[in-house]
């Protein structure tokens, strides 16, 4: 299977190193990269010697025959890559968000259907072991029903950016559109569609949202999410829940080892044991995430799906595409409580 990967920095580092380790499993080369940075390319392709080398996506998709391309770029340059590929017939990864707006939802939402390609979103979160725990005791009943859920995302401010993108409102879609809508995202694969949602932010100094809180209700069950980046780039970035079940509290402390914590209504605390597919941290990408595994679960699940023909369904473009619409909703929101309380 040959691959290409546009963009070679931060998230597309973790895609790479995702798939030099899955070649080493699964028929998957990638045979073509492309940046505008040459030191970036180059570092990349030192994984894949004989990959042909581009300083843009738009050349390496005029230019090359693929079976798949993984999408690695800043949030703004997501849909029009996303759809010259598909137009190609080439089978897309694409970085969440998807997209930053409506009407490329609906132009990636045609394409598909046109082209017949499979395209998956990178919402790593559903690939996430103690998420995919939290889950399964939802659905088994393991602990008894879910009451309530707080979830918090916290990030330094997002000052690594290539040409300080994420701070650009219409490129980065804010915290809401980059950070908070992996919560929001894993709330609806969890629990569906909410029946309601309520929010609160702030802002930074330049007025785009840098925090938000979200307050939902999935039928009985009541979440809160925060999402922020700091004011400080120094802050850690730290992912972390809080679940009560009938007779227990499932607590993630992503920052602390283990991470996973069940504490019973019997007095007993449980560290569960969790499967971990390929365990392996690595800080070259110089984001704030550095475990792989993740990624190359969802990679190798993505993999797989166009190995053996079968659609994908773990996170397919209508699921991104539904959760950026409910983000572009509480974006929305944010920006009229700011502007109300705040300006």
């Amino acid at each position: 299977m040959k691959v290409g990967l546009i963009g070679c920095g931060g998230m597309g580092t973790t895609h790479n190193l995702s798939l030099k380790a899955l070649s080493e499993k699964m028929n998957v080369e990638v045979t073509a990269l492309a940046d505008c940075r040459t030191e970036y390319l180059e570092k990349a392709a030192l994984q894949w010697p004989k990959a042909r080398l581009y300083q843009t996506g738009m050349e390496l998709l005029e230019s090359e025959t693929l079976d798949s391309v993984h999408i690695c770029l800043p949030s703004y340059l997501h849909t029009e890559h996303a759809l010259a590929a598909m137009d190609k017939g080439i089978h897309v990864f694409v970085e969440k968000p998807v997209c930053l707006t409506e009407e490329e939802a609906q132009k990636l939402i045609q394409a598909k259907k046109k082209n017949k390609v499979q395209v998956m979103v990178g919402q790593v979160v559903r690939s996430f072991d103690e998420y995919r725990y939290l889950k399964e005791c939802c659905e088994t009943g393991r602990f008894g029903e879910l009451k309530s859920i707080t979830m918090q995302r916290v990030s330094g401010d997002a000052a690594w950016g290539y040409e300080d993108w994420f701070h650009q409102e219409g490129k980065s879609g804010s915290v809401v559109l980059d950070l908070h809508v992996h919560d929001l995202d894993f709330l609806r694969y969890m629990l569906g569609e909410p029946d309601s949602f309520d929010v609160r932010a702030t802002a930074f100094s330049s007025g785009m949202i840098n925090q938000i809180f979200t307050a939902y209700e999935f039928g009985k069950i009541f979440a809160i999410t925060e999402g922020i980046w700091d004011v400080s780039s120094a802050l850690p970035f730290e992912a972390s829940f809080h679940a009560c079940f009938e007779e227990a509290s499932v607590v993630f402390k992503g920052r602390e080892k283990p991470s996973l914590t069940v504490y019973g209504n019997d007095g007993r605390i449980q560290h569960p044991k969790l499967h971990r597919e390929y365990d392996v941290n690595d800080d070259s990408a110089g984001i704030n995430i550095s475990n792989l595994g993740p990624y190359y679960t969802e990679i190798k699940y993505f993999i797989q799906c166009l190995q053996e023909g079968k659609p994908v369904e773990i996170a397919p473009l209508e699921e991104g595409i539904q959760s950026v619409s409910q983000a572009i909703k509480e974006w929305k929101l944010a920006k009229e409580y700011v502007n109300k309380r705040y300006l």
